[in-house]
């Protein structure tokens, strides 16, 4: 099973297999076939009030992981973490985010999730 990490503003690449972008909202001044999303689960993205708690400089990234953890077990988000699993077993994903700090943000703890 191979889950990578990119920048959805990054230019698509063979190796990225499925694209999955993991952001609730479309990322800015990016033209939707230039991002190459295949699914795009809004279901997997963190909680506004998690995302506000972790921006506004609240917690640490380990608390935040452990929170959005529990959020990635609820029913709804589980079956959509399922399913990302699934694409996973046939190839490579790739989740594509907008932020700019891939190593502490929700798209790292949520590969993690993926190949654990």
């Amino acid at each position: 099973m191979s889950v990578r990490v990119r920048r959805v503003y990054e230019p698509p690449e063979s190796e990225d297999g499925t694209r999955v972008l993991v952001d609730r909202l479309w990322p800015r001044g990016l033209a939707k076939d230039a991002a190459r999303v295949d699914e795009w689960p809004k279901g997997l993205t963190p909680s506004t009030e998690l995302r506000r708690w972790y921006h506004a400089g609240e917690g640490s990234y380990e608390e935040f992981a452990r929170r959005y953890e529990a959020e990635l077990a609820e029913p709804e988000a589980a079956e959509l973490v399922d399913r990302v699993r699934e694409l996973a077993a046939k190839g490579t994903v790739t989740l594509v985010t907008a932020s700019k700090n891939l190593e502490q943000g929700h798209a790292a703890v949520l590969a993690r999730l993926l190949q654990s």
